[in-house]
């Protein structure tokens, strides 16, 4: 079932948000998504943020702001299992086009985005962490 975020979620959905980006982005320090822990929960509550819940537990979120996926998390023990796919896929109801940054290091995400029909229309660096990113975009057909 997927749902809007409500108060009572917000450390779950943190927690999947922590651990997703230290196993996802293994070439950014642990600690960078650490310091920015607290700040994210407090953004988490201001965002537009989809749940995907199975038996009363959280596995995944979406967040958007506007057409802009600031990004799709889902807890590393259900991944490869079709909730972010699900959760792609209730956003895409919503908008006639979305984009997001992905690293260019992340190529799992990457081919993910690139299955569900997003196209790379540029590159970008992130200042904070470093990286080269790409900025992808999806549209209604």
């Amino acid at each position: 079932m997927i749902r809007e975020l409500q108060k009572a979620d917000i450390n779950k959905v943190a927690d999947i948000w922590l651990n997703t980006n230290v196993t996802a982005h293994h070439y950014i320090s642990s600690q960078y998504w650490q310091n920015n822990f607290e700040i994210v929960k407090e953004l988490l509550l201001q965002a537009t943020v989809y749940v995907y819940e199975d038996n009363q537990e959280i596995q995944g979120f979406i967040g958007l702001n506007d057409e802009y996926i600031e990004g799709i998390f889902v807890s590393n023990e259900m991944q490869s299992h079709g909730i972010g796919k699900a959760l792609l896929n209730y956003a895409k109801n919503k908008r006639n086009k979305l984009f997001l940054n992905v690293y260019q290091k992340n190529l799992r995400a990457i081919s993910f985005y690139q299955r569900e029909g997003f196209e790379i229309q540029c590159s970008g660096f992130d200042e904070a962490t470093k990286e080269k990113e790409y900025v992808m975009e999806w549209q209604q057909k």
